[in-house]
């Protein structure tokens, strides 16, 4: 036995009944205070049993016999009337607490604000000094469940008993004992007597009232050499069973310390510290591990706790954290438990460009051999616990698959572990991303490392953006775009039925940072839940209503106020430049806005046989389309850049917002998931036209270099594939010099990725999208002036979504009651104004059918 709990029957003076203010909370029966076992009353009080010692200034002292050898004496007592609320005295003696062994009496001094506390004064007064208020031990939320109102407040994943918003959801307000639930909030003092010498017997323990009035509740014999509530610092623990005991459906351990606590199981990675160090990602990420085992824990605790490992509320083993102390280790016939107790230092990193000796930012990874993480302080080791939230705790994180990564400006410091520690860096697709074993030694706390860049794509007129970003600040994306090496953010307001985000963000301009290399600007994405949506950059002045026509983008029970071509005539009014996102989809009005030449670009955010397939049937039909790299961004699992727009500036031209755009809707640009390529037709580059006088031969050459394996570089002309070259086993680089016949209107493009192109090898974001890159095409005029293409099937194919569209508006739109809404275009023709582009469409399709150009 460790702890026991006194019998005080025989003493009590004093009934619940006769506790004056009702708002105090002072349970009795069996309790359990962090894990400490208590007696108050009996197990049967009612209102009118004896079930506290009540001391006053008029009472005599009371003694209570002890005769019993023991290291601590635990009171749950406090007090009922309070010096500082009458005067504003701290510290004054409530009473007297007298000690005697055998051969001395030891008096302690029992004051205010020290080893007790009136209810409720925590509030203004902040805790006791030397004594605990209520539940001594944070309370863990449950992970998956709870109230609504509780969903921001959860994000801190730790609550006292009553702390904050929590403790209406009942986390753990009571404990389980002899098969029933008892209640552990209370308005107690917990205050810890040590005895000088437990060699001693303990004859009793007398209470001499002096100036204020206390109430002792329970008393408690400690056996074990340990100050109760009082928890080491907390400790990594590795958890790993037997298969028959894995939770069901791969939910994870949860692990219950009944003084102390634990964290959130973890899940570790799911190959080995060798294995991860010779992976091809450096820097970024690494396969989730799908299953619970390994994982683990942190936990901080009493030497006397208890731990239990539990699968599906059932509990798998238990054992004693004085025991693990000691072996370190720990052998079950159902787990295997060690305990990660190596030590560790607060360090400081610096992370310096190797060739500008300059502290650059960067996305950074800690962790133990084991798998651990070890995240800057400020940074989550977790991003909300993996729990999948969508737009909850954006920045300063990135997930990719099981690392979590932290963007930091170039300095960062926190605890790193003692011994071998691993680092995963990166900065975007442009320097060499680092992953290493680095020691720290024991009083180490500095560590400086380099990265260094293999291309300089600015120095070549190549400036990266991001098309398409949610949820950031502006000066988080100035710092995830400067760790990303990427130039441009259009970080864009959106509304998401009744949520708008980014308001407050927008000012009509660039933010430019001070060494002019990163560029956030707030723009916005407009969506109609059937039409599409559509990206407006560079606009001056918001462009309203954002959404339209109902769920899923606009307000519950919207109308339809307006067409994505009015936006798109509203940009370009304001030299702006529209964009068509995760192209095509929405499939409505996308026909529409390219065959009334209302597109500047068509965005993918992923790659697929039917995206390319449909970028290249627009192509083909003579529609100039330059292609836009971006990440529709919306968590914390996807990178800004991930997937990127490079852009060509040429030489004459300062890199700018408005000249990175401009440059954009020209056409000279390629989407990179990774890889660098280039491609140039007979010395002309992307996004120019090649005029031919005659039929010939053309040369080509590309290349590509990425720091991910690139397994295939193809050519593309009118959308099929007319030369390539493989590495099966994947390369850094890749180039192909060739020449073909060209005998008509033409268009020449470049594509690199997988050992198949449309199965490529994935990121480990979110989306899992492939590592690829594709350029916008050269555009060649065989035997012509002007670049044209035509193709009959297309054209049908854009008539059909046009008259489709023209169907949905006339159809299934809501709309208000004609002459009772005045709309924001001021027409008195609601309908007509809807279809007014589809119109102007379909006349441009049917000319186009009809003289076959």
């Amino acid at each position: 036995m460790d702890y026991k709990p006194i019998v005080l029957k025989n003493y009590y003076n004093t009934t619940p009944a006769e506790l004056i203010k009702n708002d105090m909370n002072f349970p009795t029966g069996p309790q359990m205070f962090g894990g400490i076992p208590f007696l108050i009353g009996n197990e049967n009080t009612t209102k009118t049993t004896p079930s506290f010692i009540k001391l006053t200034p008029e009472n005599n002292q009371i003694t209570i016999n002890i005769k019993e050898k023991v290291q601590t004496i635990i009171f749950a007592h406090s007090l009922l009337n309070s010096e500082y609320a009458e005067n504003g005295t701290l510290g004054i003696e409530a009473a007297k607490y007298q000690f005697k062994n055998s051969n001395k009496t030891i008096n302690q001094s029992i004051r205010e604000r020290y080893e007790i506390q009136i209810p409720n004064a925590t509030f203004y007064l902040g805790g006791p000094f030397l004594s605990w208020n209520q539940n001594p031990h944070p309370i863990l939320p449950k992970r998956h469940s709870g109230a609504w109102s509780n969903a921001g407040h959860r994000q801190t994943e730790a609550a006292t008993v009553n702390g904050g918003d929590l403790s209406e959801e009942k986390l753990a307000p009571t404990v389980r004992i002899d098969g029933k639930l008892v209640p552990i909030d209370s308005d107690y003092s917990l205050w810890v007597w040590k005895n000088p010498e437990p060699q001693k017997i303990i004859e009793s323990i007398t209470f001499i009232p002096t100036n204020l009035e206390i109430l002792i509740g329970g008393i408690t014999l400690g056996y074990v050499d340990e100050i109760p509530f009082t928890r080491t610092g907390k400790l990594p623990l590795i958890i790993e069973t037997n298969d028959e005991n894995n939770p069901k459906n791969n939910k994870d351990f949860d692990v219950e310390v009944d003084r102390g606590m634990a964290t959130y199981t973890h899940r570790l990675p799911g190959e080995s510290d060798k294995q991860f160090l010779k992976a091809k990602t450096f820097g970024w990420g690494q396969e989730f591990n799908k299953n619970p085992n390994p994982s683990y824990t942190e936990i901080s605790a009493m030497t006397s706790a208890t731990i239990n490992l539990k699968s599906d509320e059932k509990i798998v083993d238990s054992f004693k954290w004085k025991d693990l102390q000691k072996t370190k280790t720990l052998k079950t016939a159902k787990s295997n438990i060690k305990l990660i107790d190596s030590g560790k230092n607060w360090v400081k990193v610096k992370i310096i460009d190797a060739d500008t000796k300059k502290p650059v930012p960067c996305r950074i990874h800690f962790r133990s051999p084991e798998g651990i993480p070890y995240q800057p302080h400020g940074y989550h080791n977790q991003v909300n616990s993996n729990l999948g939230t969508k737009h909850n705790d954006v920045g300063g994180d990135c997930r990719l698959g099981q690392i979590t990564y932290a963007y930091i400006n170039g300095q960062c410091e926190g605890w790193l572990p003692r011994g071998k520690v691993i680092i995963d860096i990166a900065r975007g697709f442009e320097y060499e991303p680092i992953r290493k074993i680095e020691t720290i030694s024991p009083g180490q706390q500095e560590l400086q490392l380099e990265i260094k860049r293999w291309i300089n794509m600015n120095d070549n007129g190549w400036f990266s953006g991001d098309s398409h970003v949610h949820f950031l600040s502006t000066q988080g994306a100035h710092l995830e775009s400067q760790s990303e090496d990427l130039n441009v953010v259009n970080l864009l307001q959106l509304q998401w039925g009744s949520l708008f985000t980014n308001t407050e963000d927008f000012t009509g301009e660039p933010l430019t940072s001070k060494d002019g290399k990163t560029i956030v600007y707030v723009g916005q994405e407009n969506r109609q839940q059937f039409l599409g949506h559509m990206i407006l950059w560079g606009v001056k002045t918001p462009i309203m209503p954002w959404s339209t026509d109902g769920v899923n983008e606009a307000e519950m029970g919207g109308t339809m106020e307006t067409n994505m071509s009015w936006w798109a005539d509203q940009c370009h009014s304001q030299k702006g430049h529209v964009i068509i996102p995760h192209f095509p989809g929405p499939n409505g009005e996308p026909a529409t806005l390219v065959s009334t030449n209302r597109v500047d670009g068509v965005e993918m955010i992923r790659q697929g046989e039917q995206t390319h397939e449909e970028y290249y049937r627009y192509l083909n039909c003579g529609y100039k389309l330059p292609l836009i790299g971006g990440t529709d961004k919306m968590s914390s699992d996807v990178p800004v850049g991930l997937y990127r727009t490079y852009t060509h500036i040429p030489k004459n031209e300062d890199f700018t917002y408005d000249s990175w755009c401009k440059n954009v809707a020209l056409g000279r640009t390629f989407l990179s998931g990774g890889p660098i390529i280039n491609l140039t037709v007979e010395n002309s580059m992307i996004g120019d036209e090649l005029k031919m006088s005659s039929p010939g031969t053309i040369e080509i050459e590309a290349w590509t270099e990425s720091i991910f394996p690139v397994f295939s570089l193809d050519i593309i002309k009118n959308g099929q594939v007319v030369d390539s070259i493989q590495n099966k086993n994947g390369t850094r680089k890749l180039s192909i010099k060739t020449k073909i016949a060209i005998d008509e209107n033409s268009w020449i493009a470049a594509r690199c990725g997988g050992p198949t192109f449309y199965d490529s090898t994935a990121h480990y974001d979110g989306w899992e999208r492939g590592i690829f890159a594709h350029t916008s095409p050269v555009y060649i005029a065989c035997k012509s002036d002007k670049w044209s293409m035509f193709n009959e099937k297309t054209i049908k194919y854009m008539l059909t979504l046009v008259d489709g569209s023209l169907t949905y508006i006339n159809n299934k739109a809501s709309v208000h009651t004609h002459n009772k809404i005045t709309h924001h275009h001021g027409e008195a023709d609601h309908n007509a104004f809807l279809q007014r582009p589809f119109i102007e469409a379909k006349t441009n399709l049917l000319k186009r059918l009809k003289t076959k150009t």
